[in-house]
């Protein structure tokens, strides 16, 4: 493999991706493109951690800084429920139109490292993507070092945020509490 672009959601996630990527002889290009991650503190906690860990050791990053709450929620606001496909199509198609662009030979995820989310969908779309732009997909699966890779990001001290990024997630985490105030407060 020549060169091997990475799409990178946060710090964390990308720990054990990066570690097996090179153990395997493969030096990813880190690359930040994530419009759907609310609020702005958000956002801009997980692309510094991302960039501070980076340098650390040495990985190069490419970052498309783009805060798009809006674009986001208009793409989504009639599917809330299916908003993690449009959420995996946006942010592959920006890394497979970057990686052709600039050289790149391969795309992945880190992404794939995650049990929540919809593992065989973003990899569809990653595929369906790397036809479209002609630039190859690394598929791994790299969920078996999940916890492994959290554990490790707590131990360097990485930002750890608490849900997968958009709006609706972070409602979804606290749902519970919600339902809590529901019935403590009935509506009038």
């Amino acid at each position: 493999m020549d060169q091997l672009l990475l799409h990178t959601c946060c710090a964390p996630c990308s720990v054990y991706c990066v570690d097996s990527l090179r153990a395997e002889g493969i030096e990813p290009t880190a690359f930040w493109y994530n419009p759907n991650i609310h609020p702005y503190q958000e956002y801009r906690s997980r692309r510094d951690a991302l960039a501070d860990y980076a340098a650390s050791i040495s990985q190069a990053l490419a970052v498309r800084d783009e805060y798009g709450l809006r674009d986001f929620v208009r793409a989504v606001a009639e599917d809330i429920g299916g908003r993690c496909a449009h959420c995996y199509a946006c942010r592959l198609e920006e890394t497979a139109r970057y990686a052709a662009g600039h050289g790149f030979t391969h795309f992945s995820t880190t992404l794939l490292v995650s049990p929540y989310q919809d593992h065989d969908g973003i990899r569809r779309a990653a595929e369906a993507l790397a036809a479209r732009y002609g630039v190859a997909f690394l598929y791994r699966d790299f969920r078996p070092g999940f916890r492994q890779g959290q554990s490790k990001a707590r131990a360097l001290g990485l930002y750890m945020q608490k849900y997968c990024g958009c709006v609706f997630s972070e409602e979804e985490r606290y749902a519970k509490q919600i339902q809590r105030d529901r019935e403590r407060f009935p509506a009038l």
